[in-house]
């Protein structure tokens, strides 16, 4: 994951790849209690009051990375979880008055604020946290810009107002606004949210001999180097005990001919609808306009096409989803979802299991293609809506239609309003929760406009197949394409 904070990056890592070592080794039952104490030796704490805080937080980090809550006795099914140990020091006070107060004589602040909020202290205002109820009218009153609104950064970020705050001022995550989209993770400078992991349990199964597949995102192309191909991971992937590897723009392809069909007689129909394929969009329409779930297409994400066609050749198989998004994990945890991927590893987790075993990834010339390039695009924001005109014009249908394509959640929910009040201008939406598609998700490993050169070169290798062409090459026939 791309971040500022170096710190937070290396704890998060040392304790995946702590923890990957010891699940293969088969140690972990044995020795996960002495890792706080491995990585924080003592005397002296390293970046926080003390070593014993130090240490509750590598293992509650630990539980994260096993799968559990970072707390014992407070298991939730949600992904995104807070840090309790790591949340600290962020001022408990929405609004606070600063040194440019000059307690002047027309009071504007106080007279503003209908709460009995504000009081005048000997030098300048004063304002109770426990009578704000952060409405902003005193902000606005002040004449000389005194009154400053400190918006906790893991609140600023989150776009369906899910976070809110205990008595002591610890994160607090709505379990029933969260979608996952993991924005979050990355804002907190005390790195005090986090998702849980399924980093063991791939372990676990790989050492068990299970056939496990990894799928990989077409994120993935770009991220790691202009020699890192998936030809690279296919051959680091294996080494460290999966069965195969297959490109997840295949899936693509196969959502995007699918979802074609579903717009084409939309549109006859006169009927608005979105795509399905981000998760944590979905996740947004659930749980936030689920009036519009009869206008959400019902093809499954790249992701579980790819799981179907894998599990209809063989039902022993587990597949497990390599990218950049955290809401994929919500996504294998849906069980009305059949035959969807089992598992999700973001890049920072598979490169720590991969870590745990010596194993890098190395240049390597693609001897194979398994999408077209529509699928391989189709991490990027507006790459889905280009494959599904592409097959609208592969197949003879009208692709002279007007596409929404929203990039990031902001834009997402603003779409989703105007839909709900009959009042959006396009006649389908492409809802990307991240800023620039998948390629700029939560834990991607380079910025988008790193990885775009990158990107570009590598897909640009890639042959001009078009999406039924190749989709010919495959057995359609043996899975479903619907989401139920």
């Amino acid at each position: 994951m791309v971040t500022n904070d170096a710190t937070i990056l290396h704890v998060k890592h040392e304790v995946l790849y702590e923890v990957a070592k010891l699940a293969w080794a088969g140690e972990l039952e044995e020795k996960r209690d002495y890792l706080p104490y491995k990585m924080i030796p003592g005397p002296q704490a390293q970046f926080r009051c003390c070593i014993y805080k130090e240490r509750e937080i590598i293992h509650q980090r630990v539980r994260l990375a096993e799968g559990l809550c970072p707390t014992s006795g407070k298991d939730t099914r949600n992904v995104v979880q807070v840090i309790g140990a790591a949340c600290e020091e962020c001022p408990i006070a929405s609004y606070t008055v600063t040194d440019n107060c000059r307690k002047c004589m027309g009071k504007a602040c106080q007279n503003s604020c209908k709460f009995g909020a504000i009081t005048m202290g000997e030098r300048r205002a004063h304002i109770d946290p426990n009578k704000c109820k952060e409405c902003g009218m005193c902000a606005n009153a002040c004449p000389y810009n005194a009154i400053a609104h400190l918006e906790r950064p893991c609140k600023k970020v989150c776009p369906v107002d899910a976070i809110t705050y205990d008595e002591y001022g610890i994160c607090v995550i709505d379990e029933d606004k969260c979608i996952q989209c993991g924005a979050c993770i990355h804002s907190c400078p005390f790195g005090a949210i986090g998702s849980k992991t399924f980093i063991v349990d791939v372990i676990r199964l790989i050492l068990a001999r299970k056939k496990v597949v990894a799928m990989v995102a077409p994120a993935t192309e770009g991220q790691f180097g202009p020699d890192i191909t998936m030809a690279s991971w296919r051959t680091a992937l294996k080494k460290a005990g999966f069965a195969d590897m297959i490109e997840v723009g295949l899936g693509g392809d196969m959502t995007a001919a699918y979802e074609a069909e579903e717009w084409a007689e939309a549109y006859k129909e006169g009927k608005k609808m979105t795509t399905s394929c981000c998760p944590a969009f979905v996740n947004m329409i659930k749980q936030h306009f689920p009036m519009l779930l009869e206008n959400m297409s019902t093809t499954v994400s790249p992701m579980c096409a790819v799981s179907r066609m894998v599990k209809a050749q063989d039902p022993e198989a587990v597949t497990v989803f390599i990218g950049p998004c955290i809401a994929k994990k919500s996504e294998t945890l849906d069980l009305n979802i059949e035959g969807n991927a089992d598992y999700a590893l973001t890049f920072g987790e598979i490169r720590a299991l991969l870590r745990a075993k010596d194993i890098n990834l190395e240049p390597e010339e693609d001897n194979a293609q398994e999408a077209s390039v529509f699928g391989k695009r189709f991490g990027n924001g507006g790459g889905v809506t280009a494959a599904v005109l592409e097959c609208l014009k592969e197949s003879g249908e009208n692709a002279d239609i007007k596409v929404a394509k929203c990039n990031g959640a902001q834009e997402c929910k603003k779409a989703l309003l105007l839909l709900k009040a009959g009042r959006l201008p396009e006649d389908f939406i492409e809802g990307m929760a991240c800023v620039g598609g998948c390629v700029g998700g939560p834990s991607k490993h380079k910025t988008e406009m790193e990885a775009k050169r990158h990107r570009d070169a590598l897909i640009a290798k890639a042959d001009s197949r078009g999406v039924h062409e190749n989709l010919a090459k495959y057995p359609m026939d043996t899975f479903s394409m619907h989401r139920h």
